[in-house]
């Protein structure tokens, strides 16, 4: 071997030597000691029964305790059940480890039925952190794919082709010494949704009738309601949407022998309709016509009477971790007589202010400057005792507020349903 060759490999030998040493001498790092996982859970769900089914996870009561969160929204769905989106945040640990998923009901699942998907589905999100946590020498995997196959070959068929039908009676009966009061009610639903399309028409029939007794005096009040309504609303695209609503109705408490109306009507979406479970922002517009026939002779000496009208609604919608906030604002004028006015505003607000502090407020006010519908004369003692008219009023007001602390054990996972 020629000697400028062999000290090329001596030279190359040396340098490897000074690179491996190094690494030959460090010591392999110690395993991470894993955390093990805290869930807290905010949902409109039973919470006693989650921490029942999923008892791997520590349940703590405060978010500020928990390495995973978990907020559950849910929203109406157009098969008439609910659709909850699992909203999973880490911390700690599990920083950055977040996730959704999304969770679909039907109105022919029981209860149980639900809540055991709902379970299902919070286990699977939770693989993400079992994998990393104290738990992950612990898991074994299982598949159950017996008739995927099938499945995958079936080609379903919407034999109502989106349509949903409900029928519903209810009676209730009353009775003291003095007074008694009967009330039924029946009624019919229907509703199409698709992505494009939603379609709904509901009837519904309530009759009520109240006997008081005072000073050997008897008062009695009856009470009719039938009405009729129907809609049919367009998605034109990701934040618009359009739609007719049409109806008419009979209602002795209002003084309307007979009314119809049809109100055309547009709608914005400041966000993308897709995130309507976390967040919304929508403006409203309708315009169009009713027509009011009187059971008695209003105050204005109309026995009957056609009115353009308008309105613009806008409601807003936050599901956050730190708690939920819901406005609407709805204002509506006649057309010809911008005095014949309704300003209607009401707000809830439910705010975690700090570990086991929770307040929530709640209110509405509403300026009536509208109702043309009222009756000529003075309210009897009937009508104001029994309700059996609408009263004459400039304003409605309501408020209320909420407040609510917890303290104590913070990781009991213990379930005790006994008395």
């Amino acid at each position: 071997m020629a000697p400028s060759l062999l000290r090329q490999r001596a030279l190359f030998l040396f340098l490897a030597t000074l690179v491996l040493a190094p690494m030959r001498a460090q010591k392999p790092p110690m395993p991470k000691d894993n955390e093990p996982l805290k869930m807290f859970v905010d949902c409109n769900c039973e919470r006693s029964y989650i921490q029942q089914e999923i008892k791997f996870v520590n349940h703590v009561r405060d978010q500020a305790l928990a390495n995973v969160q978990l907020f559950i929204y849910d929203v109406a769905n157009g098969s008439g059940g609910r659709t909850y989106l699992l909203d999973f945040k880490g911390s700690g640990q599990y920083e950055g480890i977040t996730g959704d998923l999304s969770y679909e009901t039907n109105p022919n699942m029981t209860s149980d039925e639900v809540r055991e998907g709902l379970v299902k589905q919070i286990k699977a999100g939770l693989l993400r952190y079992i994998v990393e946590s104290d738990l992950a020498d612990q898991v074994t995997y299982t598949i159950a794919n017996e008739g995927a196959s099938e499945q995958q070959d079936i080609n379903f068929e919407d034999p109502w082709n989106n349509w949903i039908f409900e029928v519903y009676g209810e009676a209730e009966l009353d009775k003291e010494s003095s007074r008694q009061e009967f009330e039924y009610e029946l009624g019919f639903e229907s509703d199409r949704v698709t992505e494009k399309w939603r379609i709904r028409a509901d009837l519904e029939m309530n009759q009520a009738r109240s006997q008081f007794q005072q000073n050997n005096a008897t008062f009695t009040s009856e009470r009719i309601r039938y009405s009729a309504d129907a809609s049919v609303v367009r998605s034109l695209s990701d934040h618009w949407s359009g739609g007719i609503f049409a109806g008419a109705r009979h209602n002795t408490f209002t003084n309307i022998d007979f009314s119809h109306y049809v109100n055309p009507a547009i709608e914005y979406n400041i966000f993308p309709y897709r995130e309507v479970l976390r967040r919304e922002i929508v403006f409203a517009y309708r315009v169009g016509y009713f027509y009011n026939n009187y059971i008695d002779t209003t105050i204005f000496e109309r026995d009957s009477e056609g009115v353009f009208n308008h309105s613009l609604d806008m409601q807003l919608r936050y599901r956050q971790p730190w708690g939920n906030i819901y406005a609407r604002l709805r204002g509506s004028a006649f057309l010809d007589n911008f005095a014949k006015n309704r300003v209607q505003l009401f707000s809830r607000l439910s705010i975690r202010i700090f570990k086991g502090l929770a307040v929530t407020f709640s209110g509405n006010y509403e300026v009536i400057r509208d109702l043309i519908n009222l009756p000529a004369g003075d309210a009897s003692i009937e009508d104001v005792l029994l309700q059996q008219k609408q009263i004459a009023t400039d304003f409605e007001l309501g408020f209320r507020v909420g407040l609510s602390y917890t303290f104590g054990s913070a990781f009991n996972n213990i379930i005790n349903q006994r008395l």
